[in-house]
C-alpha cells in the first residue's frame, strides 16, 4: 500500500464525478490522489481485495494501509477538506449500521437522481497529475 490518501470512484456517475470535483476545489493541501474504479489501477485494486469488480456501490478511501468504504470513507474525506465539509466528520460519532443504510440508498438511486455518463471523465491537463491511471 502506499501512505498517499487516495479515493476510488465510480467514472461513469455523475454524483460521483462532481463529489471529486468538490473535493479537489476543498482540498487546500493537495493530499489526495484519485483513481476510478473502471481504471486500472481501481481494477487491479478491487481485484486484490476480493470486491467486486462490476459493481461500484462505494466509494473507497486508501489512507496508508487503511481502506474505508461507503459512509466511512466519505465522512472521512469530508472532514480532511476546508470549510463546511470538515463538519461531516463529526457524523462518525454515529454507528455505521446508521449511517451505511443512508449511504446505500443514495448509492442505489444515484444513477436515477444524478445521471450516469457514457464514458469515464476526464480530469484537466492541470488536474491530471492528480489521477492515477
Amino acid at each position: 500500500m502506499t501512505s498517499q490518501k487516495i479515493i476510488l470512484f465510480d467514472g461513469v456517475c455523475n454524483l460521483c464525478n462532481s463529489t471529486v470535483q468538490k473535493v479537489i476545489e476543498n482540498d487546500s493541501e493537495n493530499q489526495f490522489r484519485f483513481a476510478s474504479l473502471q481504471s486500472e489501477f481501481g481494477q487491479k485494486f478491487l481485484e486484490e481485495n476480493h470486491l467486486s469488480k462490476e459493481e461500484f456501490n462505494s466509494m473507497i478511501l486508501i489512507d496508508g494501509n487503511q481502506i474505508y468504504t461507503k459512509s466511512e470513507a466519505a465522512l472521512r474525506i469530508g472532514r480532511e477538506l476546508k470549510g463546511i465539509y470538515r463538519l461531516s466528520g463529526l457524523l462518525l460519532v454515529f454507528p455505521k449500521f446508521i449511517r451505511n443504510p443512508v449511504y446505500d440508498f443514495v448509492a442505489k438511486n444515484r444513477y436515477k437522481w444524478f445521471g450516469k455518463r457514457e464514458s469515464c471523465w476526464l480530469p484537466t491537463p492541470e488536474l491530471q497529475e492528480r489521477f492515477i491511471s
